[in-house]
């Protein structure tokens, strides 16, 4: 009976305690639930109280969100273009750019911008919002969960720019979707974005689902059943969250067809999602004339793009050692052939990325081959273009490819990754319409470049007059007229 009793105490305190440990986390959980919300309801009024002291308030204040706005990219030709197309078309309002690059003055920024991709920008209606917390969405600062990291390291930096500048319109036109709830709900902005890459997409999860390495899926994870599987839940519920905040934008622009099914299948909005092809230059590059004949000694591979991973700078060195393979008995050829890689470099990591690029030419033994040029002005990238013969891309999945545009339109015949934009919008490789070649692993783009090499040159001037043909729809101006047209529900 006794027994009874101690067991039936210990088991009331038991409970007791349990009970208490289950009011305890309720009442702090309570309490952390009602101080975050405070805090946010005084933000907002903070934010409010800013907007109720501007001296002209009839003067619309639209600001663009691009941290990193002075990289020399394709990213930053769409704001740029899109900056210039808003100046043009509306007298009152006034432009802020939100932007991380503290290092930079205002006017060394649109000088940039000039020299990079030839537009002129007025100065006076343009001011820079300079944010000091850019490195919390930078990839670096988490190596592990790196999409959730540098998501939720953009609310961090939107709240700093909000407490900085409060606009009426907030244009995001680098893809941090998840700033998009901090602008509207907290400023009470109009939300309007530009998207080039969806932060996730099914091509990522099947990746994973796969178990293939690649630069998103690091070797571990795809031998580990358990660690793929952790990382598909993970990412299935980063996707559901992605799509909430991706709706919270009141129109959305994407740059490629590829990019249009992403979006749309994750955010579900197809009624306010438009697509906008990035601004290419191609009637100025349209207009270069071929420095290259048949009789040349030095026949030149032109690759553009910033050194950045998912641009895969290695399967282009990798290629180049399969081809050195298939002209193994025209050694003359070869020695002809050189690999020009032309791009910019945002920061200390881009540049050491490209000295492990050389360090692997010098392992490939293409050092003689292989040539690297960092950050050039744009009066020497037209150069390079009027120098090539071939032009060359391995991204996977890019999400639209200014450069291979860029290349077509100069006469490059192009060999790109056969998916993403090349593959959906740009390259067409059909008998009697072939404007340039779609190649997938290195021994692909080893096989089509020389195709090309040995090609007569009466079928390559078809393919290069079908790809001037064919980028019309890709200029500057058809890009500020579906801009325009996208943004007005949040302008007029």
């Amino acid at each position: 009976m006794l027994v009874a009793v101690i067991e039936l105490s210990l088991f009331g305190s038991a409970m007791f305690c349990w009970c208490s440990f289950v009011y305890i986390l309720f009442f702090l959980g309570s309490f952390l639930a009602i101080g975050l919300l405070t805090v946010c309801l005084l933000l907002r009024q903070l934010i409010k109280f800013q907007r109720r002291k501007r001296t002209d308030p009839s003067v619309k204040h639209v600001a663009f969100f691009h941290p990193y706005c002075n990289a020399g990219g394709g990213g930053e030709r769409v704001l740029w273009c899109a900056i210039r197309a808003l100046l043009t078309r509306y007298e009152n309002i006034k432009l802020f750019v939100y932007t991380g690059d503290t290092d930079a003055k205002p006017a060394d920024i649109l000088a940039k911008a000039e020299r990079s991709f030839n537009l002129k920008l007025a100065a006076d209606r343009i001011t820079f919002v300079y944010l000091r917390k850019r490195c919390w969405v930078e990839a670096s600062k988490y190596p592990h969960f790196t999409l959730l990291g540098q998501s939720l390291g953009s609310i961090v930096l939107a709240f700093e720019a909000l407490l900085k500048l409060q606009p009426d319109v907030f244009i995001d036109t680098m893809g941090y979707a998840f700033t998009y709830p901090v602008f509207s709900y907290f400023g009470g902005c109009k939300i309007g974005c530009y998207t080039h890459y969806p932060t996730i997409s099914t091509d990522m999860l099947r990746r994973v689902q796969s178990q293939t390495q690649s630069f998103n899926n690091r070797g571990y994870v795809a031998k580990n059943p358990f660690a793929t599987w952790l990382k598909i839940v993970y990412y299935r519920l980063f996707s559901r969250i992605y799509g909430w905040v991706g709706r919270c934008a009141d129109t959305v622009m994407v740059n490629s067809s590829w990019t249009e099914n992403h979006i749309i299948s994750l955010w579900d909005v197809p009624y306010k999602t438009h697509r906008v092809y990035p601004p290419c230059e191609v009637s100025q590059l349209k207009r270069l004339e071929s420095l290259t004949d048949e009789r040349d000694e030095q026949i030149i591979i032109l690759s553009v793009g910033q050194y950045r991973p998912e641009k895969d700078h290695p399967l282009q060195l990798q290629a180049m050692y399969e081809l050195r393979t298939l002209l193994n008995n025209d050694e003359a050829l070869w020695n002809r052939l050189k690999l020009l890689i032309v791009g910019s470099c945002r920061d200390e990591e881009d540049r050491v990325r490209v000295k492990n690029m050389q360090d692997l030419a010098k392992h490939l033994s293409l050092e003689n081959a292989v040539e690297f040029r960092v950050n050039v002005p744009y009066r020497e990238l037209l150069e390079c273009y009027q120098r090539a013969t071939i032009g060359l891309h391995c991204m996977w999945n890019e999400h639209f490819g200014i450069s291979v545009v860029d290349c077509m339109a100069a006469g490059l015949i192009m060999v790109a990754n056969r998916s993403g934009g090349p593959l959906m919008d740009i390259v067409e490789t059909s008998e009697g319409s072939q404007n340039g070649y779609l190649a997938f692993d290195a021994y692909d783009y080893a096989r089509c470049i020389a195709n090309i090499l040995y090609n007569t040159p009466e079928y390559n001037a078809r393919i290069r007059e079908a790809a001037r043909a064919s980028v019309e729809r890709f200029s500057e101006k058809e890009f500020e007229n579906g801009f325009l047209r996208a943004i007005s529900p949040i302008m007029d």
